[in-house]
């Protein structure tokens, strides 16, 4: 007998193609003659196979209990262009189940036999094929299977629940023109696309967008309705599904210590984590130190590689992260005297694979803050100058050129400083970066600035300066008298 094949079934259930069954046979008499032939052919035309929608878990489990779970199909916003918020509910055509005849209630298809939206899932317990699936009936004389028509399916968690809404956008397209039948009922294949709007896979494969079909069952119980489920798993994930928790080993430091760092990573799924990686980015000024680094779960000592990339310290553990335990990676990083003009902070991420369906789950950033103390180094600067009388207005102090007491500098910040008998003046623990100060002239009478014959920017009552941490620059003012016949004598 000639079976049909896996290919034939599938084919038979979605595209309601009658399973033809047929069996030849063979024998021989007692001269030696053979005889061949077929038996009749069996068509099990049967009915409709009625696409179903199904909510599963995130490895493809059905949940333990769908009490409080909804799922509905909206309108788009009319208002946004991006076609990602919603508008209203879809206005549904009720329909019944059983059909009663003559009452002009179109029948209802199962689960949703009456055509609710939004629908609430159900536990069937009499029909476990039905637990967690869903399905809804579009009117066609509405418009509401015409190409072009976007909803949203939104699929809603209970209060309580550890998962998060999910949002997907279903786009109409143009009807493929292929038609099925049973009997004398023709069925239009219409072809729709649907886009994850919450980042999240949308099936168990990983797509976040891909183009399926749907048939708009031609069913004389419909009365004109058309069945539309998109027949596609939706996964619900939880969103907590890894956790970082990173921790140093003192509040303050000082250049030349070393800081020693703990990041704790943390299974909250019930499968196992592949290919953990946590990658931490360290402040300024600190230096990774890959001798120190160690990991371990459960108290057995795992392998931890460490790759640097700038400031990015990336580490890998090669070892499977069981359900509900903690990986535990330990490295150290010296800081050096640049970490004081740092933050302190630095932050680390992780990311993880699952491994019954291999979705990539992540954490972070967790920070960690370490208070900075100069200690014997400080990044402060100091500024030195002078006010000095220019007799050959090159810009620089000669033996024969006087310095100009109590000459008046003001910086940036208001500061005043005031010159010595020798014209000099210095401004210490300034911070490192651009400093600007300001000859105050009115407070040298009978002087004015030298022309500087070598530098334009000499020429200005003010001076920019830019210090380096722990540097010393200079800040000079050249004068020429009044009177130039001053400068002679």
């Amino acid at each position: 007998m000639s079976l049909p094949t896996q290919a034939q079934l599938t084919t038979s259930q979605n595209s309601r193609i009658p399973i033809v069954n047929q069996a030849s046979y063979q024998y021989s008499d007692g001269t030696g003659k053979i005889f061949r032939g077929f038996s009749e052919i069996l068509s099990t035309e049967r009915g409709l196979f009625d696409p179903l929608g199904r909510i599963l878990g995130c490895g493809g489990e059905l949940l333990p209990d769908y009490t409080g779970f909804s799922i509905g199909v909206y309108e788009t916003n009319p208002n946004d262009a991006t076609g990602t918020e919603l508008g209203r509910l879809v206005d549904l055509t009720r329909t019944e189940f059983p059909d009663v005849a003559s009452n002009r209630i179109p029948g209802g298809k199962a689960p949703n036999t009456e055509n609710l939206n939004p629908y609430f899932l159900q536990n069937n317990p009499s029909s476990p094929n039905l637990r967690g699936t869903y399905n809804f009936l579009l009117d066609p004389n509405k418009g509401q299977t015409q190409p072009g028509k976007t909803y949203i399916l939104v699929v809603n968690p209970p209060a309580n629940s550890v998962y998060q809404q999910r949002r997907i956008r279903i786009r109409i397209g143009e009807s493929t023109g292929e038609e099925t039948g049973v009997g004398n009922a023709q069925n239009r294949v219409l072809r729709y696309l649907a886009t994850s709007l919450d980042g999240q896979p949308i099936r168990l494969t990983g797509e976040t967008e891909f183009v399926g079909t749907v048939v708009a069952v031609a069913d004389a119980e419909l009365q004109g309705l058309d069945l539309l489920a998109f027949e596609f798993t939706t996964n619900l994930c939880q969103p907590n599904q890894v956790q970082i928790i990173k921790a140093g080993d003192r509040a303050t430091a000082e250049p030349g210590d070393t800081a020693i760092y703990r990041l704790s990573l943390r299974n909250l799924v019930e499968v196992g984590l592949n290919n953990v990686i946590a990658t931490d980015t360290l402040p300024l000024g600190f230096r990774f130190q890959p001798k120190i680094v160690r990991g371990e779960i459960n108290g057995e000592v795992v392998e931890i590689t460490s790759e640097i990339n700038g400031r990015n310290i990336i580490f890998r553990a090669n070892a499977t992260l069981p359900p509900a335990s903690v990986l535990n990676i330990v490295y150290g990083a010296q800081i050096t005297p640049d970490a004081l003009r740092g933050s302190g902070i630095n932050s680390a991420v992780v990311s993880a694979e699952r491994v019954d369906n291999r979705f990539r789950t992540q954490d972070g950033p967790a920070n960690h803050k370490l208070q900075l103390r100069p200690g014997i180094i400080s990044d402060c600067g100091t500024i030195i100058g002078r006010v000095f009388v220019d007799k050959n207005f090159d810009g620089e102090q000669q033996a024969n050129e006087p310095g100009i007491p109590n000459a008046v500098i003001y910086m940036e910040n208001g500061n005043r400083v005031t010159t010595d008998v020798n014209g000099l003046f210095s401004v210490a623990n300034v911070l490192p970066g651009s400093h600007t100060g300001v000859l105050d002239l009115s407070s040298l009478p009978g002087y004015t600035l030298a022309p500087n014959r070598y530098f334009k920017e000499r020429n200005s009552q003010s001076r920019l300066v830019r210090i380096a941490p722990g540097g010393t620059v200079r800040m000079n003012f050249a004068v020429t008298p009044t009177f130039q016949e001053d400068v002679k004598k």
